[in-house]
């Protein structure tokens, strides 16, 4: 079989740690945002929505924890989770410029390689024969 299919669940929870870590927004939204964007908005407001992002990014990663147990939700997650990564990918490259060079534009290279691979996965399952 497939061995990216046959070794999912490791992926899976590799891909999930790493996006769970965005839990750090939550706490820290201005160093995040320093660190990821390489600015930090001083106001109530802005902190306020780093803690949002950083919340639905880490529940993201929540479910690709739960997926790489639970074999049946993946099609499901993997579709979402893949889709809000390629959305943050390309926003982050129509900002291109400075946002590059900070560690969005690791995320963009990590992220992007988690996109390829949910979706060779997805791929792989589609023409799996049945039975």
């Amino acid at each position: 079989m497939n061995v990216l299919v046959d070794n999912m669940q490791w992926v899976l929870l590799v891909c999930g740690l790493l996006t769970l870590s965005m839990i750090q927004a939550v706490f820290t939204p201005r160093a995040t945002m320093r660190t990821y964007f390489g600015e930090a908005p001083d106001s109530k407001a802005s902190d306020l929505l780093m803690r949002n992002w950083g919340m639905l990014v880490a529940a993201g990663g929540a479910l690709l924890i739960y997926a790489a147990f639970t074999p049946e939700v993946r099609p499901l997650v993997l579709t979402f989770v893949g889709a809000t990564k390629a959305s943050f990918i390309t926003l982050v490259l129509l900002a291109g410029g400075a946002v590059l060079k900070k560690q969005a534009g690791l995320a963009v290279v990590i992220d992007g390689i988690m996109v390829v691979l949910f979706a060779a996965y997805l791929l792989a399952t589609l023409q799996a024969p049945a039975g």
